[in-house]
C-alpha cells in the first residue's frame, strides 16, 4: 500500500487552495477528486462574486476569512494573471423603512474590519446606476467578481509545481484511523496511507466525516455526536436576454437566510440574477436536480423589479444552479464554517470543514491559511 505524507480530498476552490497551502510549506501532498475534472461542484456553480466582508458576524470564521481572503485573492489574482475585477457593489434600500438596516450593514462591516462602505442617497446611487430604483444605498468599492475557473487552475498550477499530484476519478468511501496514521479507502478496492489527511469534500464532506471509522468505539460514538448536521439549499440563476442594465453588482438587503436575488456579470458581460434559495428535502448529493426551476421566474420578476422596475416581461432565462451545503435548517440561524483540526476533536493529523458555502470563493486562500496552521 502506498504512503504519502498528506491528503486533501476535494478539488474544489478551497481543496485546491488547501493543498497548495501544504505543499507549498513542504509537505508532500496528494489531492484526490471524485469527479474527472476540479472544481465541477459548488466551486462552479456560484455567482463568482469576490465579497468585502458586510453580512458576516463579527468574530466568525466566515467574517474573519472573507476579509482575509479578500485581500490575498485580489493580490493572487494580480500576479497570476487571474481576471479579477473591482467593480464595486451597490446595496439598496428600495423603501425608506429598509435605510436603518443600511446603516446597521456599514457598522456590522465596520467591526469586521471593513471601513470603505459608503452611504449614498437616491440621487448619488441613480448618477453610479440610472436604471437602479431605491431610496438610497451603500456602496462597497472593494467589491468584485473574478474568474473562478482561471483562479483554480493557477491555483492547481501552483500546487503541482510545489511537488503536489492530483488524482482524479478517486471518490473516497472510507477512511480508517491506524496506529500510525490513516488509511483512505476507494471506490474502485485501492487504498491509501498517510499521516495526515484533509475533508474538502463539499457536498459530500458529510458523508466522508461520517465515513471515518476510528480504532477506539468510545471515541468512534463521541465522534459522530460532534458532527452537525447537513442540509441542501439550491440556488437559481437566470440570465437576461440583452443588454446589461448595470455595470456594478446590485444586491438587495439580505434576506435572514440568503443575500437575496442580486444582480450580477459574468466573465463574458452578461447579466445574470440570483441565486434565490430553494431548500431541498434531500440530504444525499447523488440525488440532487440541478435543472433551473421555472416555477421561480416569476418570484425572480417581482424581486428584481423592486430595484429595476424597467425589467423587460420575458427577458429572463433559464442559466444554472448550484447548491449550498447548509449547516443550519429552514428558519434556523445562519450557521458558520465548520473548520476543526486535531486540538479541537482530538484527532491526531485531520482537520475537517463542513458547511463551506459563501464566501468559500473569497475566502478561499485565507482557509487554507488556516487548515496550514492546523497541522503544524
Amino acid at each position: 500500500m502506498d504512503r504519502v505524507q498528506c491528503v486533501v480530498v476535494g478539488a474544489g476552490v478551497v481543496g485546491l487552495a488547501c493543498a497548495r497551502a501544504l505543499a507549498q510549506a513542504g509537505r508532500e501532498v496528494l489531492l484526490l477528486e471524485a469527479a474527472d475534472a476540479i472544481g465541477t461542484g459548488t466551486s462552479s456553480r456560484n455567482s463568482e462574486v469576490i465579497h468585502a466582508g458586510i453580512y458576516y458576524p463579527p468574530g466568525s470564521l466566515k467574517g474573519r476569512f472573507c476579509v482575509r481572503g479578500k485581500a490575498l485573492l485580489y493580490a493572487f489574482c494580480a500576479t497570476h494573471g487571474v481576471p479579477a475585477r473591482r467593480l464595486g457593489k451597490l446595496i439598496v434600500a428600495t423603501d425608506k423603512a429598509q435605510v436603518p438596516r443600511l446603516n446597521a450593514l456599514v457598522a456590522n462591516a465596520a467591526a469586521l474590519g471593513v471601513t470603505d462602505l459608503v452611504y449614498i442617497g437616491a440621487k448619488q446611487a441613480r448618477a453610479m446606476e440610472p436604471a437602479l430604483s431605491c431610496v438610497a444605498a451603500v456602496h462597497s468599492p472593494s467589491s468584485g467578481m473574478v474568474d473562478s475557473h482561471t483562479y483554480m487552475l493557477a491555483l492547481q498550477g501552483e500546487f503541482e509545481r510545489a511537488g503536489g499530484i492530483t488524482v482524479l476519478r478517486a471518490r473516497v468511501q472510507q477512511v480508517v484511523q491506524e496506529e500510525q496514521g490513516w488509511r483512505l479507502e476507494t471506490e474502485d478496492g485501492s487504498a491509501l496511507a498517510c499521516d495526515s489527511w484533509v475533508n474538502c469534500g463539499g457536498l459530500r464532506a458529510p458523508y466522508l466525516a461520517r465515513a471515518l471509522r476510528l480504532r477506539d468505539a468510545q471515541q468512534q460514538a463521541a465522534w459522530l455526536t460532534r458532527l452537525p448536521k447537513h442540509h441542501y439549499a439550491k440556488g437559481n440563476y437566470f440570465v437576461l436576454a440583452g443588454r446589461a442594465p448595470f455595470s456594478r453588482l446590485v444586491y438587495p438587503l439580505p434576506r435572514p437566510d440568503a443575500l437575496g436575488t442580486h444582480f450580477s456579470l459574468d466573465q463574458g458581460g452578461q447579466a445574470r440574477f440570483g441565486p434565490d434559495i430553494e431548500w431541498l428535502e434531500t440530504t444525499d448529493p447523488e440525488t440532487i436536480d440541478y435543472r433551473v426551476n421555472p416555477a421561480r421566474l416569476p418570484e425572480f420578476e417581482a424581486d428584481i423589479r423592486h430595484y429595476w422596475p424597467d425589467l423587460p416581461a420575458g427577458a429572463l432565462q433559464p442559466g444554472y444552479t448550484g447548491i449550498r451545503p447548509k449547516l443550519h435548517a429552514h428558519g434556523e440561524p445562519a450557521a458558520d464554517f465548520f473548520i476543526e483540526g486535531p486540538a479541537a476533536h482530538g484527532l491526531h493529523g485531520f482537520v475537517n470543514l463542513m458547511g463551506i458555502e459563501s464566501p468559500g470563493l473569497t475566502a478561499s486562500l485565507a482557509i487554507a491559511e488556516h487548515v496550514e496552521s492546523l497541522l503544524r
